[in-house]
């Protein structure tokens, strides 16, 4: 608002009604500024900060460190125990060191064994390439003159010179390891060995041609849960026709049932598009029927429309809102993040019971702090300035709170979507090595090999072995009848 200086009214009522106008411009202005300031500090922590959202304890010191009785302190001088013994799994190697004489050197007596002291040192063989030839030998019948020979062994693609255990190492470099293919081509090169990319991606392309119909497969096995957990990351795709990346989607929708006692193996299943549109997964979850756990995403709402599927929403995503307003020194935030705490406490003791003793504690214990906390929260807004970061963190609180609260009625859904979230990690990291998707097409294969290996970790499952053995079976003939015995499930 600009005021002309050498022209002010001589009306105290217009003068005093300039005065509330300049307040109230300059209220609105200091929450622009603060709302600004926030957004610059959740920028800055996603990109320097740490990820854990804690807050300092009441039994805690001012530096955050936790206070020490002097008979802790006393035992913490206690000597550790010898470090563990390597495992007995791994492979050894004898090397003996004799001693360098033949007789005593103190008084020349004979020498006789004594027994031997033994000790481990791990050791490291590096990888090796090696080339499998195949030789058929030839029989000839000299009555009629009929040649006779073996059939060649199958080939993952015609004209292809790898072996499945080493396309299966490339799959496990490039989607487990996160080394891009530009990388893993310079390290055969170290080894003698001149392997192009597109080499290298059509390899990858002739596995994943193999492998989708157990993406297809695992995601039945995902989709038969009554609980599933669904969330999305970007993942930028090369777009050649413009020299440049455009943002697609992979979608991710995991099962897991050992939170709530299930003994039904976890599994994770990717799905790669252009964007993020709500029909997408729409499609991917056609037909699901149960429990769908998510964040705030919008597009989830339209698959509740004919009741076949319930949303359960993301605590974590909620609690995420209101750290960062606690980390700038709000108080009603800490207040907020401490209420939500009380809640994971009890979580924290009812992880893996059977739903219905879950959904009994839940109902004795958690019922009232999840009807206090909404209290406070509707209790708090209207005397909040509109446009302000705290403002808009209880909006997104209270028009989730059906969904947010379900979980006391439903011992099967649990406060988060921390297990889908722990599946998209690893794939984050690939994208931050990899940079992009070279096409379509190898988003679709990158969202088939993440689909395969990160099940297989999450059962326990080596991936490089995995793939080679079921890349081998496959190739060799495996009826298709009997493709869900090769699931990475156990």
């Amino acid at each position: 608002m600009k005021i002309a200086l050498d022209n002010l009214p001589l009306d105290p009522i217009t003068l005093q009604g300039m005065v509330r106008d300049l307040a109230d411009a300059l209220d609105e202005g200091q929450i622009e500024i603060e709302r600004l300031q926030q957004i610059i500090r959740e920028f800055r922590r996603a990109r320097f900060g740490r990820s854990a959202e804690t807050i300092i304890d009441e039994q805690t010191n001012d530096d955050g460190l936790s206070r020490i009785s002097p008979d802790s302190a006393r035992s913490s001088f206690v000597k550790q125990p010898h470090r563990k013994s390597l495992p007995d799994h791994l492979s050894r190697s004898d090397v003996t060191i004799a001693p360098d004489v033949t007789v005593c050197p103190d008084c020349g007596g004979s020498l006789h064994d004594a027994g031997t002291t033994t000790s481990e040192m791990l050791d490291w063989v590096p990888a090796s390439v090696r080339v499998v030839r195949i030789n058929r030998p030839k029989c000839a019948c000299r009555a009629c003159s009929t040649l006779h020979q073996a059939a060649a062994p199958e080939r993952i693609a015609e004209g292809c010179s790898a072996t499945p255990a080493l396309i299966a190492h490339v799959l496990t470099s490039r989607y487990c390891d996160h080394l891009p293919l530009y990388r893993q081509s310079r390290i055969f090169a170290r080894y003698g060995l001149e392997l192009a990319r597109s080499t290298l991606a059509d390899w990858i392309r002739a596995a994943a041609w193999w492998l989708a119909p157990l993406r297809h497969m695992l995601m039945s096995h995902v989709c038969s849960g009554e609980r599933i957990f669904a969330d999305d990351t970007p993942l930028p795709v090369l777009d050649p026709g413009r020299g440049r990346t455009r943002t697609g989607r992979l979608w991710a929708y995991a099962r897991d049932d050992r939170d709530f006692g299930g003994t039904t193996a976890p599994a994770v299943v990717f799905y790669a598009t252009p964007d993020r549109t709500a029909a997408w997964p729409a499609r991917h979850l056609a037909g699901y029927q149960g429990i769908l756990q998510v964040d705030g995403y919008a597009g989830f709402t339209p698959l509740t429309h004919d009741g076949s599927i319930r949303i359960a929403a993301c605590w974590s995503h909620t609690r995420r809102k209101f750290y960062e307003l606690h980390q700038a020194g709000s108080p009603i935030a800490t207040e907020i993040l401490s209420r939500i705490r009380e809640l994971y406490q009890i979580e924290e003791r009812i992880r893996g019971l059977p739903p219905d003793h879950r959904r009994v504690v839940r109902q004795e214990r958690s019922q009232d702090l999840v009807t206090a906390l909404h209290k406070l929260l509707s209790g708090k807004l209207p005397f909040l300035p509109t446009r302000s970061k705290l403002a808009e963190a209880i909006r997104y609180a209270l028009n989730r709170w059906d969904d947010l609260k379900r979980f006391i009625k439903d011992g099967r859904i649990d406060l988060d979507t921390n297990p889908v979230e722990r599946a998209i990690r690893p794939v984050a990291l690939g994208r931050k090595n990899a940079l992009f998707a070279g096409s379509e097409g190898g988003a679709d294969r990158w969202a088939i090999a993440a689909s395969l290996i990160e099940t297989a970790k999450l059962n326990g499952i080596e991936p490089f072995q995995w793939l080679r053995n079921t890349l081998e079976t496959m190739v060799a003939g495996f009826p298709a009848s009997r493709l869900g015995e090769l699931l990475p499930v156990r």
